[in-house]
């Protein structure tokens, strides 16, 4: 038998972040020619990949195996390398085009963040094609391939040298077993032992959304649909370009991201998917979270700023030295500069990205707030001339408009990136619908966003219910908007915080009786909107979706 060719292309286009190009293929080559079929493969390398080089490599070579390593962007395409070195996008089109000239390419393998866009096009003419869901770092990269090739190296398919690649991933302790997806050309799903997702993806049943719950014991194993969506879930929907804003971003020196939007519509997900994704590129990151802080700690600036820096210094896992640079400086807010300019940052031989969760509760305290926030934008524009401070990126996540008065010049919420978290689309919805394994007509569908609209919680509160076969469709839209319904704690949260504002709620008193839209004053309809009960039609408002206007105009 001939032997099989290899070929690997890599690319680290000069604007993108360092990888370790040279490592994945040595390691790749040297488990190969350990192998018991050593003599069965024969490896080629293309380095600094362009389009070109691309196209002739596969008329010179012949490949059975075609292995890229680099960079992706997601729908952008895989990012190749110009003349000039820079990042050329191609996009899973073109590859699929290009791979159906190609018969010989039995397997391809794009080992880069966010290529399962080019894997799904690239499968209708490729038997089996990898690629990741997710941002994925050097070592879980470089673990998954050699696992995948020793397993190759010793005669076993393309589906088990798969299983192989994601153990090696989990033995190493490396929580991204979830994100290389194998994709089988249709036609050979059966014959695969493994066709689509890793062996820790639950497999759902599918059910229909009328008929009740059969009469058995499997249980349908799903995700319970609340708070944090984990990095290597099914069930995070991406609304790009939103993802591919905010991880370009957040890997430029200096730079600061601001995500906003309303409880539950997926901020705190997003927050942890952009640091994973900085975490790949080599940076340290720190997720903090405001909640942990108590009311006295919030009283105080000076107690507040120590328990800021004490919480980022443990979150690093370095020592302590808050006493040595909390003493002698003039102004607390200066003692905590001073503490991440010579200490931490200095320290670490890596960019930080800080990401501080749930800032609202800061909101609550005008006095620490003015300097807290007045501090971090004097942070951000040391960024654009300081070498120290370019180390350091921010983002900033929080639900309720900025009430604090803050000038214009001491205030992060006026510069670096905006994002304020949307609904899911037309096309997320119907992706997510077909995550559950669920079959619905359209008028169904039709049913559900109307009740629930694109809310990602109340859309995945819904099919998880329904994917489990606890409840009909019909059964979910006549209880719904009722206190014993599946949404009553979300519905009771929403009528508390109205009742404790009466301008409020005589403006979403005005909202809810007609299905025109609105016009109310400005900052009750900020409000309303910051709150999520309402969106924007124009210059007026309506209430956010049916579920909302059902509950509220029996309630008020």
């Amino acid at each position: 038998m001939a032997a099989k060719t290899i070929l690997i292309l890599t690319a680290n286009p000069s604007d993108t972040g360092r990888l370790r190009l040279d490592k994945e293929v040595r390691e790749i080559q040297e488990g190969l020619n350990l192998s018991a079929e050593r003599d069965s493969f024969n490896v080629v390398s293309q380095w600094a990949t362009r389009p070109d080089d691309l196209r002739r490599a596969l008329l010179k070579y012949k490949p059975q195996i075609v292995h890229f390593s680099g960079h992706g962007a997601g729908t952008e395409g895989l990012l190749l390398e110009s003349d000039t070195g820079a990042a050329k996008p191609v996009s899973g089109l073109a590859l699929a085009q290009l791979f159906d000239l190609f018969s010989s390419v039995e397997c391809v393998l794009f080992n880069a963040c966010y290529s399962q866009v080019q894997a799904e096009a690239v499968v209708e003419h490729v038997d089996y094609v990898i690629g990741m869901t997710h941002a994925m770092g050097d070592r879980a990269a470089i673990e998954f391939a050699v696992g995948f090739y020793d397993a190759l190296g010793y005669g076993h398919p393309v589906p088990f040298a798969y299983k192989v690649g994601l153990s090696a991933i989990a033995l190493e302790g490396i929580d991204e077993v979830a994100t290389p997806i194998l994709k089988v050309r249709k036609g050979l799903e059966e014959a695969a032992e493994s066709p689509v997702s890793p062996a820790t993806t639950p497999e759902i049943k599918q059910v229909k959304p009328d008929q009740p719950p059969e009469s058995t014991n499997k249980p349908v194993i799903l995700e319970e649909p609340e708070g944090l969506v984990p990095l290597e879930s099914r069930f995070y929907m991406e609304r790009l370009p939103i993802e591919t804003d905010c991880y370009e971003t957040v890997v430029r020196p200096g730079s600061l991201i601001r995500i906003k939007a309303p409880r539950q519509l997926g901020k705190t997900s997003l927050l942890v998917r952009t640091l994973a994704h900085a975490r790949s590129q080599g940076f340290e990151t720190v997720r903090l979270s405001f909640q942990t802080s108590d009311n006295d700690t919030l009283n105080d600036l000076d107690e507040f700023l120590q328990w800021f820096c004490c919480s980022v210094t443990e979150e690093l896992d370095l020592e302590d030295r808050l006493a040595d640079y909390w003493k002698g400086a003039r102004g607390i807010v200066r003692r905590c500069q001073r503490y991440f300019e010579r200490y931490l940052l200095t320290e670490l031989d890596k960019p930080l990205v800080l990401g501080l969760d749930e800032v609202d509760q800061v909101f609550e305290h005008p006095k620490i707030a003015t300097d807290f926030f007045g501090m971090l934008r004097v942070w951000h524009e040391e960024g654009k001339t300081n070498p120290i401070w370019r180390k350091l990126q921010l983002v900033i996540v929080h639900s309720k408009e900025v009430y604090v008065p803050l000038s214009i010049n001491r205030s992060p919420f006026n510069v670096g990136l905006p994002i304020e978290l949307r609904e899911l689309n037309e096309d997320e919805i119907e992706a997510l619908i077909t995550r559950h394994q669920l079959s619905l007509t359209a008028h169904q569908k039709q049913q559900l966003v109307e009740l629930v609209g694109g809310h990602p919680y109340l859309l995945r509160a819904a099919l998880y219910q329904l994917a489990r076969g606890r409840i009909s469709l019909t059964q979910l839209l006549e209880e719904a908007p009722t206190e014993g319904g599946l949404y009553s704690d979300h519905l009771r949260r929403h009528l508390l915080n109205l009742e404790a504002d009466q301008d409020l709620l005589n403006a979403f008193k005005q909202v809810i009786p007609t299905y025109r839209p609105v016009q109310i004053g400005s900052t009750e309809a900020f409000k309303l909107h910051s709150m999520g009960l309402v969106k924007y039609d124009g210059n007026a408002v309506v209430p956010l979706c049916g579920l909302y206007r059902q509950y509220f105009q029996s309630r008020l």
